[in-house]
């Protein structure tokens, strides 16, 4: 027998499906300290997260080219992953503490 392949996209039929390309989603600016939503978009591969840290809240480290470095927390450790800005999102939490700085 051959050994299972477990490739970056294995296990991940219902999750990685569906899809659009944005222009919008592609020019997307963050700053420093901002939270992010991770959200694979699997119509665009490159600058793409592992799919296990799909959904989860992320703070953007640093622009790099491109692409965001953005850190995690993973159990008691933190993870930096680089990610084009097609797979994050601005998360309701960045906005709702804007308005806590207006007041």
């Amino acid at each position: 027998m051959v050994r299972r392949s477990r490739g970056l996209r294995s296990g991940t039929r219902k999750k990685l499906a569906g899809g659009r390309f944005s222009i919008a989603e592609a020019l997307q600016d963050f700053k420093p300290n901002d939270q992010v939503i991770i959200k694979v978009n699997p119509s665009v591969h490159r600058g793409m997260p592992q799919p296990r840290f799909q959904g989860r809240l992320a703070t953007v480290v640093e622009k790099r080219g491109n692409a965001f470095v953005v850190e995690i927390k993973d159990g008691n450790k933190t993870k930096q992953l680089i990610s084009k800005p097609e797979h994050l999102r601005a998360s309701a939490r960045r906005s709702s503490l804007e308005g806590l700085k207006k007041d």
